[in-house]
């Protein structure tokens, strides 16, 4: 597949309920760094759907080239620290823990997702709690108390923190 438009061209148009064309973009991605880093870059897009999109597509991508994301390492962390965008927000909680952190990095990182646990959005919240679980999967020193948190919302959360919190309890209790 080669790129009949720009990536950006991919990415704009439409609205937020719409991935537009970042699927395809994701593929193209995983297999050329150059695109990959054009999809980093949009994620300061002005444009709040170019944002979201772009993130989708290289979440994505990540997931079937994680090695790309490692050369973003501080961009990603700094996004994670300030992003205000939900969509934005979920993505990078994804993201984040694909990443070689250093025990610094890690404690930064689940410092961030746990103000993403007061995030108005479920989605946010419940990929919060995920990326939490695998920091600490990753870092024992982050364990208890990211066993306590996701106990406490798997008792308080929305439906589907609850029901994350009982499958990240079991692989976390193991």
């Amino acid at each position: 597949m080669e790129l009949k438009k720009s990536v950006l061209g991919y990415l704009k148009g439409g609205d937020r309920r719409s991935i537009g064309g970042s699927n395809q973009v994701a593929t193209l991605a995983a297999r050329r760094p150059e695109i990959f880093k054009e999809l980093i870059a949009a994620l300061w897009h002005s444009d709040p759907v170019v944002r979201m999109r772009a993130a989708d597509a290289a979440e994505k991508a990540s997931l079937q080239q994680v090695e790309l994301l490692n050369a973003f390492k501080l961009e990603l962390l700094g996004l994670l620290a300030e992003a205000k965008q939900q969509e934005l927000r979920w993505h990078l909680a994804q993201m984040v823990p694909r990443l070689r952190l250093t025990r610094e990095e890690r404690h930064r990182a689940a410092s961030d997702l746990r103000r993403y646990l007061q995030d108005k959005s479920s989605i946010v919240r419940t990929f919060a709690m995920q990326a939490l679980a695998d920091l600490a999967t990753e870092d024992v020193s982050l364990r208890a108390e990211v066993l306590e948190l996701i106990r406490h919302l798997t008792r308080t959360g929305s439906p589907a923190m609850r029901a994350r919190g009982r499958k990240l309890l079991k692989q976390l209790e193991k």
